[in-house]
């Protein structure tokens, strides 16, 4: 959707750099993902049509603002994640209510299965690359916002605990940054479940090096500020990478694959049948209130 609302001028080097933007937001598109700011600057990095600083970080931002006021970028191609209007829903009649509702009816699919797991990512700009792939597997998803509040570590804890003791083993998914704090905080989830229940299996899926080695997302510097620095150089050298640069098709195929090697189909199959004529008996009484 692209709406002029002022006129703008730009040299020959924004018009590139718009069209360039326009080529990749489309491509996303066409697989059903909207990007970040941040999401389109690491795309501009990662196919060298920009260096990576701060300075090209805010240059593309500027561009990209006027881009779009000018009415030559989409308004709908760039969303922000962690600013969100919330309301109440509405509806005009019973049956529009149920009309609405009922494609969403579901049971907890995940009460039956051996494991029960859950997706933790750092960064909330990056909860909307995984609910997509979250909910398509009926998976609950988290964002920790860098290290998890204590508050919510102790819910977390609580709520693991009480799938054990409903004979479920907990997975905790992690998706962090390959930097020193990014690295660490997987450990630090690891050491406040084990505190809070007694400990359960977290598995940090990404980043990794060797994701890093086969996809060749661009480096920063390690952050030399972070108290974990040092042992972070020393292991892995002095670049640091962000999950924000890994594409998100990549992501959501890496989700998706490790949720299904927890799960078992046969007895999923089984569930979504009991679901499938639930959701078959709304429809039916949806029928009687429309008419």
């Amino acid at each position: 959707m692209k709406i002029q609302y002022v006129e703008r001028r730009f040299s020959g080097k924004s018009k590139a750099l718009i069209a360039s933007a326009n080529a990749i937001i489309a491509e996303y598109e066409a697989q059903g993902y909207e990007l970040t700011l941040r999401q389109l600057y690491y795309q501009f990095v990662a196919r060298d049509l920009i260096p990576n600083n701060m300075r090209e970080y805010k240059n593309l931002g500027s561009i990209i603002n006027d881009a779009r006021l000018a009415g030559l970028v989409s308004w709908t191609a760039i969303v922000d994640r962690t600013r969100n209007l919330q309301k109440n829903p509405h509806w005009h009649d019973p049956a529009q209510f149920m009309e609405s509702v009922v494609p969403q009816f579901a049971i907890d699919k995940w009460a039956d299965q051996k494991n029960r797991v859950e997706v933790w990512i750092e960064k909330d700009a990056l909860v909307g690359v995984i609910e997509r792939a979250c909910r398509s597997l009926d998976v609950s998803f988290f964002s920790c916002r860098g290290y998890t509040s204590q508050s919510e570590m102790w819910e977390a804890g609580q709520r693991l605990a009480r799938y054990q003791e409903n004979g479920q083993t907990p997975v905790v998914i992690h998706l962090g940054d390959h930097d020193p704090s990014g690295k660490d905080m997987t450990r630090d989830i690891e050491e406040r479940l084990e505190m809070f229940m007694g400990g359960c299996e977290v598995n940090r899926i990404a980043l990794t090096m060797a994701q890093i080695e086969k996809y060749n997302p661009p480096p920063n510097p390690a952050k030399l500020t972070d108290s974990r620095a040092d042992g972070y150089i020393r292991e892995f050298g002095n670049e640091s990478w962000e999950l924000d640069a890994l594409d998100p098709a990549m992501l959501h195929k890496l989700i998706t694959e490790t949720v299904l090697s927890y799960r078992d189909d046969k007895t999923w199959k089984k569930t979504v049948k009991v679901e499938t004529g639930y959701r078959e008996k709304l429809e039916d009484l949806t029928e009687q209130l429309r008419d």
